[in-house]
């Protein structure tokens, strides 16, 4: 009715990918660059298994089990020795140095009511001048929804008296402090501060006035998650993760060593992971693009094809993951699961750029890269396709290369 071929076209008409096909070759391509990466984590899987474990065969059931005993006897850290290194007035001031840093903004603390004694109130001032302000709720309580999320309170617009500046909220679930200690925060709930405060930085710098493209508004889907994923580059920095972190007990900085092994952690079987990313995206969008139901085949023959295509471990015929893949029914990713990769290519190949003024400035804080991030990307909002916000912010189109190499994988040819 609509005169699009499958369903496939029709959810990528409002997405920064054109085709189905131009997905398919993103995600096969990606596949042919991982697969000798993830070829050699299950060949070490195995031997370690078969000399570490007595295990002659590692059954689909056993990886997960099997891969945990390997990184633990490989980095030998706990999660509960790094979150010492980062109480929260750290870790805060952290954040907030790296966004002042880029964006040439300060954040100072602000007054508003709140839903809880917890929550606190900024504002980020440019030049002297208000351009928006958030709120902080950073701790789990029983009666807030979990996960970490960031939403729009107030959008930038143009109204009769000026311009409405934006504010938005920006929810975590992080332990709460206890007592008179404060709180102390994982790696990765550092991450996901970061994560939400990129998305928070879309939705407060923007400089479009109309509503349905302002901020984060008329932004594509698989191109929304640009700005938070590139945010948590940082917290892979030492430059960056040195500065904010204080031992909770003896106020020492984090260990090189310690950071070390994290990094080295970081990319632990990133090829499998990749494979099994490909192997998700590649059946959602086949599903809803080629596959014909009724015809002769079932979308389980269609998993079957995709996994001889791009695997390297292949489940039991009696695995039904289909049935739960939750995210192509009721999560709104059908024909959109690629996003999540196609999102972490844009924002790697972005970042590369502050990786390249490094070489010049010593730092990924480069204010000049940063002025043109912002300008390019942040404060443009849906205002114009994210593919041309992202030439013009690196003057070419994405390239994958430097996905693969933050996750330890060279670019193959």
């Amino acid at each position: 009715m609509l005169g699009y071929a499958s369903f496939a076209e029709v959810s990528l008409a409002t997405k920064m990918a054109d085709t189905p096909a131009q997905v398919a070759a993103f995600q096969r391509d990606m596949a042919r660059k991982a697969r000798p990466f993830a070829e050699r984590d299950i060949a070490e899987l195995r031997d370690f298994a078969r000399l570490e474990l007595g295990m002659d065969t590692l059954e689909s059931w056993d990886l997960a089990w099997a891969a945990e005993k390997l990184k633990q006897q490989r980095y030998s850290f706990s999660d509960d020795e790094v979150k010492q290194y980062f109480p929260e007035p750290q870790v805060l001031a952290g954040l907030f140095r790296v966004i002042e840093s880029l964006f040439a903004v300060k954040l100072a603390p602000d007054a508003a009511a709140a839903w809880h004694p917890a929550v606190r109130f900024f504002r980020i001032e440019r030049d002297g001048k208000l351009i928006g302000q958030f709120y902080l709720d950073l701790y789990a309580r029983e009666t807030k929804r979990g996960g970490a999320w960031m939403d729009d309170a107030i959008t930038r617009r143009r109204i009769l008296g000026g311009v409405q500046t934006p504010v938005a909220y920006l929810n975590c679930n992080f332990p709460a402090p206890v007592g008179d200690k404060f709180a102390t925060f994982s790696h990765d709930d550092v991450i996901t501060l970061f994560h939400e405060c990129g998305h928070g930085l879309h939705h407060l710098l923007t400089q479009v006035d109309e509503l349905p493209v302002s901020g984060i508004h008329g932004v594509e889907w698989d191109a929304v998650e640009l700005p938070s994923q590139f945010m948590e580059n940082f917290c892979w920095e030492w430059d960056v993760l040195s500065g904010m972190t204080a031992h909770a007990e003896t106020g020492a900085p984090l260990p090189r060593a310690l950071y070390d092994k994290m990094i080295a952690a970081k990319n632990f079987q990133s090829g499998l992971q990749i494979l099994r990313q490909v192997e998700f995206g590649l059946f959602d969008l086949l599903l809803h693009s080629e596959f014909v139901p009724g015809g002769n085949r079932s979308f389980m023959d269609l998993l079957a094809e995709v996994r001889r295509e791009v695997a390297v471990l292949v489940p039991p015929e009696w695995n039904r993951f289909p049935h739960s893949f939750s995210h192509i029914f009721g999560g709104g990713y059908a024909a959109g699961y690629y996003s999540y990769k196609w999102a972490e290519v844009l924002s790697a190949d972005a970042y590369e750029a502050f990786e390249e003024a490094a070489r010049t400035s010593g730092s990924t804080l480069d204010a000049a890269t940063g002025e043109r991030f912002w300008r390019e990307i942040l404060s443009v909002g849906g205002s114009r396709p994210a593919l041309e916000s992202f030439r013009a912010f690196r003057g070419r189109e994405p390239q994958p290369d430097a996905l693969l190499r933050h996750n330890g994988m060279a670019a193959a040819a």
